[in-house]
This record gives structure tokens, sequence and C-alpha cells, in this order.
């Protein structure tokens, strides 16, 4: 089969490798029918995840259709089509009965790390992927839901909800800035509004991101570059600050400016990806009685967010810039890594 293969930090390519086989009774084979990229992938290309090595075909996020099942899966069948969550769950562990899936202490990839797919193991950007704990990890993709839209549902979807909407304790009539108008920032964006903010914040260097998050919810824009952007902030809540800061890029700026715009006894949920220290004035922050929340997502709400989506609660339409066969993946990445001048969002990848 093809998948796309990390070679070390910088390098990848489309290479032909052997199609993945049933290692434990409650896997599943998925033959891959979409697809996509996620930032996490850029950090790994950068570096960011030494946990990745040379070899290892990348991408957490998919739907595909499942062409065989191990012999302890009674609940799938080949035929079945699936979105595969980001995190894998063995489902007996204790972290798992408490759903904190992210810190599943099966033994794929290593005791302890739910996120394998691309990282630990093979991952999901591929014409064939092998899926551990398939009963506790997939989710059945109803008839009113698409491929496209199930691929969403694999991610960032999840990700903005849990980590930066549920653990930024996000409530009716609060101010909530979200610092990073990429896809997993808009995703907090298209959750967060669910909860009945008075405003929702996009914040982002690039002014097409914050024109377009106002389509995903966003009540206001800032752009990062003005030299008032924090002063435009402030403006809109009552002076103390925004109740709620999501950052959602994973550099040591943006999590700055998040502290820089919180009030008192408000949350920071940091929700990006980072590769590199912050810092954390304690000398000032000790007195504001700041929460800061962090984490890798769990993929609980899943099926929650998978219903919404049935129901036309969540459009996850509006995240789909660019659609590419699997073939051309690597084009796909050339975009994608390029967002600022081809405005790419969620690129597509379609298996033929």
């Amino acid at each position: 089969m093809k998948a796309l293969v990390y070679h070390g930090p910088g390098r990848k390519s489309w290479d032909e490798v052997p199609e993945p086989t049933i290692q434990q009774p409650t896997d599943v084979i998925v033959k891959i029918d979409a697809t996509t990229i996620c930032g996490t992938d850029l950090h790994i290309l950068k570096g960011d995840v030494p946990a990745v090595t040379p070899g290892r075909i990348l991408g957490h996020e998919g739907v595909g259709t499942i062409t065989q099942v191990g012999d302890a899966v009674t609940t799938l069948t080949p035929g079945d089509q699936v979105i595969l969550s980001c995190v894998s769950a063995c489902g007996k562990c204790s972290y798992c009965r408490e759903g904190v899936y992210s810190h599943c202490q099966g033994d794929e990839g290593a005791p302890g790390i739910g996120w394998i797919f691309g990282h630990l193991i093979d991952g999901t950007q591929a014409e064939y992927v092998r899926v551990p704990y398939a009963e506790n990890s997939v989710y059945k993709l109803p008839e009113t839901v698409s491929a496209e839209q199930g691929v969403i549902l694999s991610d960032i979807l999840p990700t903005g909800h849990e980590i930066g909407v549920q653990y930024g304790q996000v409530k009716a009539g609060d101010v909530v800035a979200v610092v990073g108008a990429g896809p997993v920032g808009l995703a907090a964006i298209s959750t967060a509004k669910l909860y009945g903010p008075s405003k929702i914040i996009a914040i982002d260097l690039d002014e097409n991101r914050v024109n377009e998050a106002k389509a995903f919810g966003a009540t206001d824009g800032v752009v990062a570059s003005d030299p008032d952007w924090k002063e435009k902030v402030m403006a809109m809540t009552d002076g103390l600050g925004v109740d709620v800061a999501i950052e959602a890029v994973g550099i040591p700026q943006t999590f700055t400016m998040c502290l820089e715009v919180i009030r008192p006894a408000g949350t920071v949920a940091n929700v990006g990806v980072h590769g590199k220290p912050v810092d954390l004035p304690l000398q000032d922050l000790w007195i504001s009685n700041i929460t800061i929340s962090m984490g890798l997502v769990n993929t609980d709400t899943l099926g929650t967010l998978l219903k919404m989506v049935a129901s036309r609660q969540l459009d996850p339409d509006v995240f789909i810039s660019h659609r590419f066969a699997l073939d051309d993946i690597m084009a796909a990445y050339e975009v994608f890594e390029n967002a600022a001048q081809t405005k790419a969002l969620k690129v597509v990848l379609a298996a033929g």
C-alpha cells in the first residue's frame, strides 16, 4: 500500500509500504476513505515531538471501512464505516474507566499515552491502518454524516471542545478570547457558542482568519499584529479582561498573550502543542486567582458531538477549505504548510 512516511525532521515521502495485519484479537483493519492533516503533524515535522521516529506513518484522523476484525471483536463487522478517534482506549484500565482515554495504560505504543496513531504506532495517512482496541476507539458513522464530516470529528472538534471549552469552564455570559484562529481554534469557537457566552473574540495574526472566524461563531475579531491589540480586547470587556482565554497555537508568545488579557479569577486553557518552554511569571500571577489548564484530548465527547453533527446543530463542512485525492497528499501538505498564503483550514484527502 501507499502511506505518508516520516523520515526525520523536515523529511516525509509518499512511499510503498507493507499493508498492516491483525496483531491482537481486539484489532481491526480499516481501509481509509478519508483523512486529513493536523497542525500536530507539522509540529512532528519540525522535530517538536521526538517520540516520533523515522519510518513512522503519520496521521491520527480518519474515516474508513473495516475490512478485517480480530477474534475478540464482536460489535464491529467488515463493511462498517467508522470514525477513527485520534486517541485509542483499551477500555479496561483505571484511566479509561474514568473517561481519561488520553492516559490509557494499555500496552499499545506506551502505557499512559492514548495518542498513539502517527505517534507511537503507524497512523491514518495511508491506504490501510491497523486500529487497536477497536471496539473502544471507533464510532460507527451514521448515514446522515459524510466521511468528510466524520474526519473533522476525529480530532479537532473534540479537542477544541474538551481542552478549550470544557477545561476553560466556559459558561453563559462569559467573554471568551481564542488566540489562534486555525482549525483547532475555530473548533473551540464553534463549540464555545453552544454554552452561551456573551462574546467570543478571535485573535490571530492573519486578518483573513480573524474575519473567517465569524462564520464559526466569533462575535468579534482582533488582528494580533495591531500595536493596540490588547487594548482592543480589554475594551470588549469591563476593562478587567476576558473570563476565558484559549491558547490554540502552541508557541510562547501566544500563551503570554492569554496571560495578558485574562481577568482575575479567569481561566487560561492551553490547547496548543508546545515544542519549547514557556515563561510563567508566577511572581505576578500568584495573586490573581487564575486557573491554567492544559491537556491531551480524551475524545470522550466525540459521541455527543457526532449526535450534534447528525442533527445539524454543528456543521463540520465549514472547516474544509481544500480537497485532494489521497495520492496527492504531498501537494496537500504543501497547501496546509502555507496556510497564510493558501487560506487553508482543513484539507481533506479522499481515497479512490
